[in-house]
């Protein structure tokens, strides 16, 4: 059976599907896509801490689905910027659980991973699978990847009514 390791750039994912479509990400339906007939390793879902209940239950529900919830401190700055990056921790978790994966998922449109992506293929001979809003990921990170999977419809939370 295929081996399979998830990384999930929550912010990422967040913002991209809300800006795009309005929508919340539907992480059960990415899962039984991501995993479907293959074993999974590794999984981790990276966050930020903010302290608020709601932000907890979403990261319990994380976990419910099979994911380990990493978190960073969300830090507000003077001039109203904020900075919750994980680009350094998604980078070296993939690199370690390349080696014991046949398929690397990566669901983030940040182009910063074009060079994670070709590491990965390159290095440890494993294929990379993105997920992201077509017209908010980076065409560099589509051209790194195996294979670039549109975060639409079929990956989104129905809209409340």
């Amino acid at each position: 059976m295929e081996t399979v390791s998830l990384f999930v750039d929550v912010q990422n994912i967040y913002y991209t599907t809300r800006q795009a479509y309005k929508r919340h990400f539907d992480y059960n339906a990415f899962w039984a896509n991501a995993t479907a007939n293959r074993q999974v390793v590794k999984a981790i879902a990276y966050t930020t801490e903010r302290g608020d209940e709601k932000q907890r239950q979403f990261q319990n529900i994380l976990r419910a689905i099979g994911f380990e919830v990493k978190l960073k401190p969300f830090i507000q700055r003077a001039d109203g910027s904020s900075k919750g990056d994980w680009d350094v921790g998604i980078t070296l978790d993939a690199i370690e659980y390349a080696t014991e994966s046949d398929v690397v998922v990566l669901a983030s449109g940040d182009g910063d991973f074009d060079l994670l992506a070709h590491k990965i293929r390159d290095k440890h001979n494993a294929s990379v699978e993105v997920y992201g809003v077509p017209q908010l990921t980076a065409k560099s990170l589509i051209d790194a990847a195996s294979r670039f999977i549109s975060i639409d419809h079929h990956l989104l939370l129905s809209p409340r009514s």
